[in-house]
């Protein structure tokens, strides 16, 4: 999971601008710290990489009926 979140340094503690979700709960975690600046340059270009990629992708997605169930089974019949 990547997400991205921004917080302000205060007394040597991290205070997020938005909670985190509780899933998360006593998983430890990798902080990357950015200023500002810098930031927003690393997001920019990330995000104009992974919309585009994320627009080719739905060109080899499809919708599955309600009822589908993969039957491993089948791949192996011929």
């Amino acid at each position: 999971m990547v997400k991205i979140l921004q917080a302000t340094c205060t007394n040597g503690k991290l205070i997020l601008t938005e909670k985190l979700s509780p899933e998360l709960e006593g998983k430890t975690l990798q902080i990357m710290i950015f200023e500002q600046s810098e930031s927003s340059k690393t997001i920019d270009s990330r995000e104009s990489k992974i919309q585009p990629f994320l627009e080719r992708a739905k060109n080899y997605s499809f919708k599955l009926p309600p009822n589908y169930k993969f039957n491993r089974e089948e791949l192996y019949d011929n």
